[in-house]
């Protein structure tokens, strides 16, 4: 019960903070969904790169490459009315380089990610020696991380550790999917274990114990593989 006026004075002084607090709050999540790059929910991470500035990349991440000769790859945010959402995706344009060796990636340790589902879309755009790309996880640094990626020029889904820059097949599926055409993939891993999806299709599963540390994500091409990325959505397990 209040009963002077210095306790109504401290009343209202209490809830005017509480309201500013609320006001500021909004302000700053307000903020950061004009940015457009990312979006957060129940402990998901995603991005449509849809008001990412066009040539730009998300905040938070940078490209890099494995065993590079020659000059960087170039990844950048395209229009893209194809795209599954929106009309903007990100893209590996131009390797630069003339390597086959080279790995590109475009990635973020903004996002710290151990287990969980990773989903991403991708469109094969150009390639003579390697087509495709996909997803990097647990990466360490731009020498050590998983990835598994599609290669419409070979038939085949695989995953494949990065060991200081030494790649090593870590399972392999025969399937067939044109280029030139959206296609969704899916990576679940729990402790060692993996399993991958394209098009809500399970066709690889198995156990690897290289990398038990949380680590960031990307995206992956090789070589000249020009490929569009859309919708890439990190969901970590809570341990």
């Amino acid at each position: 019960m209040l009963e002077t006026g210095k306790d109504v004075k401290t009343l209202l002084t209490i809830t005017m903070a509480f309201i500013l607090a609320a006001m500021l709050g909004c302000k700053i999540k307000h903020a950061q969904a004009a940015t457009g790059h990312k979006h957060s929910i129940a402990g998901s991470t995603s991005w449509n790169f849809d008001k990412v500035p066009v040539g730009k990349l998300p905040a938070g991440w940078k490209v890099e490459a494995t065993n590079l000769r020659g000059p960087m790859e170039t990844w950048q945010v395209i229009k893209d009315t194809t795209a599954p959402s929106g009309k903007r995706v990100l893209a590996m344009t131009s390797p630069n380089h003339t390597f086959g060796g080279t790995f590109n990636i475009c990635w973020t340790d903004q996002v710290s990610f151990l287990d969980g589902e990773l989903t991403v879309r991708f469109k094969a755009v150009a390639g003579k020696g390697d087509q495709g790309g996909g997803i990097m996880w647990r990466v360490q640094d731009k020498e050590n991380y998983y990835i598994a990626r599609y290669n419409p020029l070979e038939d085949n889904f695989r995953f494949y550790s990065v060991n200081h820059g030494h790649r090593r097949m870590l399972a392999d599926a025969k399937i067939a999917l044109p280029a030139e055409k959206w296609h969704t993939m899916k990576i679940v891993q729990r402790g060692n274990r993996f399993e991958g999806y394209l098009n809500g299709k399970r066709l690889l599963d198995g156990t690897n114990n290289l990398f038990k540390k949380v680590g960031g994500v990307g995206l992956w091409t090789k070589a000249d593989s020009v490929t569009s990325f859309d919708d890439f959505t990190v969901k970590p397990l809570k341990h």
